[in-house]
């Protein structure tokens, strides 16, 4: 029998001596404490060493995700299946020897006898094994395991995932302190020009205009109008609504209700604004690198809801790996926890969407229809989510394909309006009645339900028992009364 052992230095090939021994010996730990008792039962029969630790990593990598090596298959070759040896291989992973078996026509065996013996060989590895020294062994080992952890962190595919969990994180903080640092700004220099705020409705223009004018008593020396086209956000087809904000602007300044200001109120107010332009332009650029991240990452969840929304599942989740792992009725209402508790604990209605309410497509249904497109949204999100995750080099096809069927359902339910809950009342010519029904879906309905084979959907109906409505008459409507006024009482 043919133990192989991997050691951070190389393979190790051992021939056991005495297997009536090995298979006798209850506690081979405790029965073998040395090297000498272990040198007594196995002896090295081949070692191959690694040339480098690339070649080191390369191989415990194999190894990890159960993989033959190609360091690990010459090395078998040469060692047994040249040789023409007969004996069985001890191995300490099934998958592995499975592969080695079908590879190499080497049998493969896996008890705990067995790896109990690999626990002594492990620890009397450096005695049994002359070729290597103690500290060689060491200092192998910590190497190793260092460029392992490298190479994990560099491939892992989760480590895309923290970048885009950090990302997003980082701007819900940008967020709340974008918001918090613009308020203060109204609040700051409306004791100042308080007119100011209700011509000016975005934040970050506002703090521009602030950095820009400073005093109110400067409005009318400057060029306002050069301001507004040095804006990004500006269009030339704007501008007359740019000359209209720009007279009020002027006109209001000159009978500005606000206090005076010095030059110190002027300039830490200036200081503030020019932090929330900053904090602005700083979004924008996280609000790029999270989309061309998330475009890599899940194309087709983005192409679903988004990269914002798409961002905030992964981080809800954890990684990309743990969203895939969840179904679709979970998906639905993930960022509502408190609010599914809450219900359950008190009997309520469960929520019926979480983070996934943000999307553009739940946002396009009207709010009678936002629970059965949000359940329709997270199964399609499930299944591309798992594309993502596990597919090899996804693109957003599949996103946009499925995006187009969800927006094709939500043109369906605008459509029909109403037409589940409205009542469906029986006309004279069979089939039913509904107000809100187009020509056309009547007509099929007219077509489904004809004389022959009529009934009625409606419960507690008598007619639906007879197959002619000639077999049915007055006294049989009159008992049918009766009995449901008794049920009722």
């Amino acid at each position: 029998m043919l133990i192989l052992y991997e050691t951070p230095v190389g393979y190790c090939l051992f021939k056991v001596l005495d297997e009536e021994k090995l298979r006798s010996t209850k506690n081979i730990v405790t029965s073998i404490d040395n090297s000498e008792a272990l040198s007594q039962l196995v002896e090295l029969h081949d070692f191959s060493k690694f040339q480098n630790v690339n070649e080191a990593v390369e191989s415990t990598q194999k190894l990890i995700q159960s993989e033959l090596s190609g360091k690990l298959m010459n090395f078998l070759q040469e060692s047994v299946v040249d040789k023409k040896l007969k004996d069985s291989l001890a191995i300490c992973d099934l998958k592995l020897g499975s592969k080695i078996q079908d590879k190499l026509g080497i049998k493969c065996i896996y008890d705990k006898q067995l790896q109990q013996l690999m626990k002594s060989i492990r620890s009397q590895i450096t005695s049994i094994v002359g070729d290597v020294s103690p500290d060689e062994m060491r200092t192998m080992s910590r190497g190793l395991s260092h460029s392992l952890s490298r190479h994990k962190l560099k491939f892992s595919p989760e480590k895309v995932d923290t970048m885009v969990v950090q990302a997003i994180s980082l701007l819900s903080d940008m967020e709340k302190e974008l918001n918090i640092y613009s308020m203060r700004v109204k609040e700051w220099y409306g004791w100042h020009f308080p007119e100011l705020v209700d011509l000016i409705d975005d934040h970050i223009l506002y703090s521009r205009i602030v950095n820009f004018v400073g005093v109110r008593n400067n409005i009318p020396k400057l060029d306002l109008k050069e301001f507004f086209q040095n804006l990004d956000t500006y269009e030339e087809g704007n501008e007359e609504d740019v000359n209209d904000t720009i007279e009020q602007i002027r006109s209001v300044a000159k009978v500005s209700m606000g206090t005076e200001i010095s030059e110190d109120d002027i300039m830490n107010i200036q200081y503030l604004a020019s932090q929330v332009v900053s904090m602005a332009e700083g979004r924008q650029q996280l609000l790029d690198y999270l989309k061309n991240r998330m475009t890599a990452i899940a194309p087709n969840l983005t192409s679903l809801v988004g990269e914002i929304v798409g961002a905030k599942l992964i981080a809800k989740a954890g990684s990309l790996i743990s969203l895939a792992k969840h179904p679709a009725s979970t998906i639905q209402i993930l960022g509502a926890e408190k609010a599914l508790f809450r219900a359950l604990k008190t009997d309520h209605d469960t929520p019926k969407y979480g983070l996934i309410y943000h999307a553009s497509l739940v946002g396009q249904a009207t709010p009678k229809n936002r629970g059965r497109i949000s359940r329709i949204l997270a199964a399609k999100c499930a299944l591309a989510i798992r594309v993502d995750s596990l597919g090899e080099d996804p693109d957003n096809s599949l996103g946009i394909r499925v995006r187009e069927i969800v927006e094709r359902k939500v043109r369906q339910f605008e459509e029909r309006g109403d037409y589940h809950t409205n009542r469906k009342v029986r006309n004279s010519q069979g089939g039913f009645r509904n107000q809100n029904i187009d020509e056309e879906m009547r007509n099929k309905f007219k077509s489904a339900y004809n004389e022959e084979n009529d009934f009625d959907m409606r419960r507690n109906n008598p007619k639906r028992n007879y197959q002619n409505r000639n077999d049915y008459n007055d006294d049989d409507d009159n008992n049918f009364k009766k009995r449901r006024f008794n049920n009722r009482k």
